[in-house]
């Protein structure tokens, strides 16, 4: 799917807005003037003047309001040009670059897979990603979440990993760590990305860091295939480029489709997290499908699973 963007003024946006009169869509998007769907199209006007199109007729439509450029790809890093090694010191100027970012969530869920998103961010479509409301998903709530993410999806390459629950009780049985199990997750996200940009390369990859570079790069001794030039770690790696928290955003969007639909298997709206509400929740979900239904739905080797398993047992006494 292509993408446009121009800058109006708010007069030719009004304008817009009563030519999409009957498109307009009800729910508009956080920052924005209006939001419409054309058969081909989707046109969101922000207030800062900016208007994205996407849709595979976007540079016809944009042309109808003024000179449409399609966003270009970054090139590719020139032949003899200095590429570092992985490393956790992060170069100055990194958040102005393009690169590829991941993060995670649900690992410190009870409920739920651990999911891993990998995104492409040129440094043309930076200022575009701010407009659109990116930033730390920790200081966004779950509306927002899934009201950014569902324009994001569409404006820069990505790729999702989900460590779905059976398969993630079964490797950590075998005697695999999350640590382990992470890494293998982002590198293969990163690996991925890489595939769908390629022949552009990244300036830099920054991997919203879990462990040490040097325990990093332990855990996928083995793997087929290892992204490591030009790599970098951070802690709060969201606030340091747009591609990190970009990769957050959409890796919690996606854990909250998957919440919901454990929620429709189970019957009953099923908590995040891993206090002592997601104790109950796994009781009752025992208690209504049984005991061998949970390594479908939670991480067994919590602790919680003992709680819930304690509670139950007071149930039936």
């Amino acid at each position: 799917m292509g993408n446009v963007v121009l800058n109006l003024e708010m007069s030719t946006i009004s304008e817009m807005k009563n030519y999409y009169g009957k498109q307009l869509l009800e729910k508009n998007i956080p920052g924005s003037v209006f939001a419409a769907k054309t058969p081909a199209c989707m046109i969101t006007a922000y207030k800062s003047g900016k208007v994205l199109f996407q849709g595979n007729d976007c540079e016809k439509e944009a042309g109808k309001w003024g000179n449409a450029s399609a966003s270009a790809p970054s090139k590719k890093t020139p032949p003899g040009a200095a590429k570092s090694s992985a490393k956790g010191d992060v170069p100055a100027g990194i958040g102005e670059m393009s690169a590829i970012g991941s993060d995670e969530v649900g690992t410190g869920d009870f409920f739920g897979p651990i999911t891993v998103v990998a995104v492409y961010v040129k440094k043309e479509d930076i200022p575009l990603l701010k407009e659109l409301g990116v930033r730390d998903s920790k200081d966004l709530n779950d509306e927002k979440i899934i009201a950014i993410a569902k324009v994001i999806k569409d404006v820069v390459p990505f790729s999702l990993m989900t460590l779905k629950n059976d398969k993630y009780n079964q490797v950590q049985r075998s005697g695999m760590s999350q640590g382990k199990m992470k890494a293998i997750l982002h590198n293969q996200a990163i690996l991925n990305v890489l595939d769908k940009i390629a022949p552009y390369e990244p300036e830099a990859i920054l991997i919203d860091q879990f462990v040490q570079p040097s325990t990093y790069f332990q855990h996928l001794k083995g793997q087929k295939a290892i992204a490591k030039e030009n790599v970098y770690f951070s802690t709060k790696a969201e606030g340091i480029h747009l591609a990190v928290a970009a990769a957050s955003i959409l890796a919690r969007y996606a854990f909250i489709q998957y919440i919901d639909k454990l929620s429709d298997a189970a019957g009953f709206k099923i908590p995040k997290g891993a206090g002592a509400q997601v104790d109950v929740a796994a009781a009752k979900l025992i208690l209504s499908k049984g005991r061998d239904i949970l390594p479908s739905f939670v991480k067994l080797h919590f602790a919680n699973t003992e709680k819930a398993i304690a509670i139950v047992n007071k149930k039936q006494r």
